[in-house]
C-alpha cells in the first residue's frame, strides 16, 4: 500500500464525480442514504445504549455507501443489501468493523463529553412557530465550546476518514487504519480542502436556488414542502463523493473484488 499525493485540484474532480455519479443513480443512492438515516434516528430512541450504538454504526455505513458508490460507478444499480457490507466480508473483517465503530463511537463521546465543559448555559429553547434570528445562531455558533467541539473532530473525522474501506477492503488492522488515514489526509490536505469548499460552493448555490424558488412558490410554507427532499438529495450527493477521495489517496498492490475504476485523473 502506497500513499498517493493529488494535486489540490483533484479535490474539484472529487466533487464533480460525486455529483455525476449520484445522477447515474439518484434514487437508489438517496435511498440508501434515507434507511441509513432511519436506522440511526431508531437506534438512538433506545434508551442507555441507543447513541452510542447509531454513532459506532457510522463506519460501517460509510462503507456501505462507498460500496453503493463504485456500484454505481461501474453502471450497475446498487442493492439495498449493499449498505451492510461491512458486515458480509467473514468473521475477521466483521470483527474488525466492529472495533472500528467502537473506536469512533469513543472518540466523538470524548469530544462531545470535552466541549461540553465550554459550553456554558445552555439557551433556552425556541418556541415551536418562533423564528431563529441572526443573532441568536450568531450567538450559538460563537459559542466556546463549538469552537473546541470543532477543533477536536478534526484529527478525528481525519483518521476516520479512509479507514473503513482500509480495513474491510485491504485488511488493515483497525489502530494501523487510523494513522494511515490521518497520514493521507494530511498528505492530500490542498486536495481535501478543495474538495470541502467545492461542496460549500455548491450547497450555497442550492440555498439560493431553494430561497428564489421558496419566493416564486410562496413564501416559507411552500420551502418546507421541497426543503427536505433536497437536503437528503444533497447529502447523499457528498456521501457519493467519499469513495473516490479514498480511492485516488492510495495506490495497492491487492486488487478489490471488482475492477477498480479509473481515477478522477483519468476521467477528465
Amino acid at each position: 500500500m502506497r500513499l498517493h499525493v493529488n494535486p489540490a485540484t483533484t479535490g474539484w474532480l472529487w466533487v464533480k464525480a460525486g455529483v455525476r455519479t449520484f445522477w447515474r443513480q439518484p434514487l437508489a443512492m438517496s435511498g440508501l442514504f434515507f434507511m441509513f438515516m432511519v436506522v440511526v434516528s431508531l437506534l438512538s430512541m433506545l434508551p442507555m445504549v441507543g447513541t452510542a450504538v447509531a454513532i459506532a454504526l457510522v463506519p460501517a455505513a460509510t462503507l456501505g455507501l462507498m460500496a453503493a458508490t463504485r456500484e454505481a460507478d461501474q453502471g450497475r444499480f446498487p442493492m439495498p443489501s449493499v449498505l451492510v457490507t461491512a458486515f458480509r466480508g467473514g468473521p475477521a473483517r466483521r470483527q474488525a468493523m466492529l472495533v472500528l465503530g467502537g473506536l469512533y463511537a469513543v472518540s466523538l463521546l470524548l469530544v462531545i463529553t470535552v466541549s461540553s465543559l465550554f459550553m456554558g448555559d445552555i439557551p433556552a429553547p425556541v418556541p415551536d412557530g418562533t423564528e431563529v434570528s441572526a443573532e441568536a445562531m450568531s450567538a450559538a455558533m460563537n459559542r466556546p465550546g463549538v469552537w473546541i467541539a470543532m477543533l477536536l473532530y478534526l484529527p478525528v473525522m481525519m483518521a476516520f476518514w479512509h479507514a473503513p474501506p482500509l480495513v474491510f477492503w485491504h485488511g488493515v488492522k483497525p489502530a494501523k487504519s487510523l494513522f494511515f488515514s490521518l497520514v493521507a489526509c494530511w498528505g492530500n490536505k490542498g486536495a481535501l480542502l478543495v474538495f470541502t469548499l467545492g461542496w460549500v460552493c455548491v450547497f450555497i448555490v442550492v440555498g439560493v436556488a431553494l430561497g428564489a424558488l421558496g419566493s416564486l412558490l410562496g413564501g416559507p410554507q411552500a420551502m418546507q414542502v421541497v426543503l427536505y427532499p433536497i437536503v437528503l438529495f444533497m447529502a447523499s450527493m457528498f456521501h457519493t463523493s467519499l469513495w473516490f477521495t479514498f480511492r485516488d489517496s492510495f495506490r495497492f498492490d491487492d486488487v478489490l473484488p471488482d475492477a477498480e475504476a479509473p481515477t478522477a485523473d483519468e476521467q477528465t
